[in-house]
């Protein structure tokens, strides 16, 4: 059976609130001559960061599976594939923020980097549990959830004083 992980919401909802914060007013302060591109370049720049967010994951009883959105590959992230029988171990390494990054390493020496910020994490962490043997107790979201949450509410109160300061 296939299970498809997506984006975890609150990932996704921090980073296009934040986009819309830091560029809503940008339309509405430009020239009269410069409106109209204002306006098409961010729609455009919606699109695109709405179009970044939507990368997933997918497993199934033989492999798991990383898929980019074709804006995302083409800013250099790409697609990647590995079978269950490949994998050798999950090595971590910490972050210069004091988290940890986890990489499936496989037989062949390529290390892919373990998917920390999707839905139904603990499900997806179970499957490879299951799928590969490894133990996966010590691998955790990279960050706190309360950050993405902190970053949507205060991107959203940003918005908020944005539109109050506009419509008075």
């Amino acid at each position: 059976m296939i299970e498809k992980f997506k984006t975890l919401f609150f990932v996704k909802s921090s980073l296009i609130s934040l986009y819309l914060a830091l560029t809503i007013p940008l339309p509405f302060i430009s020239t009269e001559k410069l409106k109209i591109p204002s306006f098409i370049l961010f729609a455009l720049g919606l699109y695109l960061i709405n179009n970044i967010t939507s990368d997933y994951v997918e497993t199934c009883s033989n492999k798991i599976s990383y898929k980019s959105s074709f804006i995302s590959k083409f800013f250099g992230k790409k697609n990647w594939e590995i079978s269950w029988k490949d994998i050798k171990q999950i090595k971590s390494l910490p972050t210069s923020q004091g988290s940890k990054v986890y990489y499936f390493n496989t037989f062949q020496g390529d290390n892919f980097l373990v998917p920390q910020r999707v839905e139904n994490f603990e499900k997806f962490l179970l499957i490879v549990s299951i799928n590969t043997g490894i133990s996966i107790n010590e691998i955790s979201y990279i960050s706190p959830l309360w950050t993405y949450k902190l970053l949507t509410f205060l991107s959203v109160l940003m918005i908020t004083g944005e539109l109050f300061a506009f419509l008075n």
